[in-house]
């Protein structure tokens, strides 16, 4: 069960890593010279965060 959680997570993530890159670069009003560094940072740093806190709350 915590594999399929994990998995909904990873794809959620994804979406919303996507989503954050594209709204500040319509904000700033021109795309990112190293986007894919850009978005993979965005990613890992959520994936960490968000992958931790359901290891936290499984209590495994």
């Amino acid at each position: 069960m915590e594999i399929v959680l994990f998995t909904i997570v990873a794809i959620v993530l994804y979406i919303v890593s996507d989503r954050a890159l594209t709204f500040v670069e319509v904000r700033r009003g021109a795309r990112f010279e190293h986007r894919s560094f850009i978005f993979f940072t965005i990613l890992v740093v959520l994936a960490l965060l968000s992958f931790n806190a359901i290891q936290l709350l499984a209590g495994a």
